[in-house]
């Protein structure tokens, strides 16, 4: 089997002590489900619960104000990107015609 590497400092030296992997560079210890729940805490979902992924095309589900314009509801954002960090708790990028490139909130689109 082969171990994980350290989610610290990335050392791929880990090794198993009882139910803990430990990484002997930084010192960080760590459970098989602590790192499960933080892989999936990394995981941006839709509106429904739905896994989103770079490239999908997803559908805004209410009326956005965006200025004096506003965004309506059903419309398409297409070929979407994960941001790595947040803006101001906007976490993807799409084009939405009309608008051109936009970040949304993953919480008002579905997939």
């Amino acid at each position: 089997m082969s171990l994980p590497a350290c989610p610290k400092c990335q050392e791929a030296f880990t090794y198993e002590d009882g139910n803990l992997f430990v990484c002997p560079m930084c010192f960080h210890e760590w459970t098989a489900e602590s790192q499960r729940l933080a892989e999936e805490a990394l995981l941006v979902r839709d509106a429904h619960g739905n896994v989103l992924h770079a490239g999908d095309d997803v559908t805004v589900i209410r009326d956005l104000k965006l200025g004096r314009d506003i965004i309506k509801q059903g419309a398409k954002a297409k070929n979407i990107r994960i941001l790595d960090s947040p803006v101001d708790g906007h976490d993807i990028e799409g084009r939405i015609d009309g608008f051109g490139a936009i970040y949304l909130k993953s919480s008002v689109v579905k997939k």
